[in-house]
């Protein structure tokens, strides 16, 4: 019988992740660096919130001048409250959650502490592997 896999089997493990004291300035560059959108901020492995580039839009403007990235932390930008769940829930459950709040992440916990990433990419190529494993199942590739 199939099962409704849990979302550990489909996270970005060992994510990235910084401290609230943290520059802006930064985690602006890590994040351009490693070509990442959200960044979970930690205090001793445990997340207490999630710097997003649509947060840093929002709070340094368009063209990134106001106010200077230069005086601000990642703890001064992040949003408090981000969605976390453990990397025992099952996929769908966090699916329908982030699709219902327009969410693009969730923290991946274990025992409290950061374990992963899950985000709308994730969700993609999550989603992109079983079409083709159905396809493939059926005798066919095409759509």
């Amino acid at each position: 019988m199939l099962r409704i896999p849990k979302v550990k089997h489909v996270m970005t493990a060992f994510p990235y992740s910084t401290k609230p004291s943290a520059p802006l300035q930064q985690a602006i560059e890590f994040m351009r660096t490693h070509h990442i959108r959200h960044l979970p901020i930690t205090d001793d492995d445990e997340v207490v919130g999630m710097l997003s580039d649509r947060d840093i839009k929002l709070v340094l403007g368009p063209d990134f001048a106001y106010p200077d990235p230069e005086q601000l932390t990642a703890g001064d930008v992040m949003q408090e409250h981000c969605y976390s769940v453990d990397l025992d829930e099952r996929l769908d459950l966090v699916l329908k959650h982030m699709a219902e709040h327009h969410i693009g992440c969730a923290a991946i916990t274990r025992h409290g502490k950061l374990a992963g990433m899950f985000t709308t990419s994730d969700a993609c190529k999550s989603f992109a592997e079983h079409l083709r494993d159905q396809f493939r199942r059926s005798g066919g590739n095409v759509a």
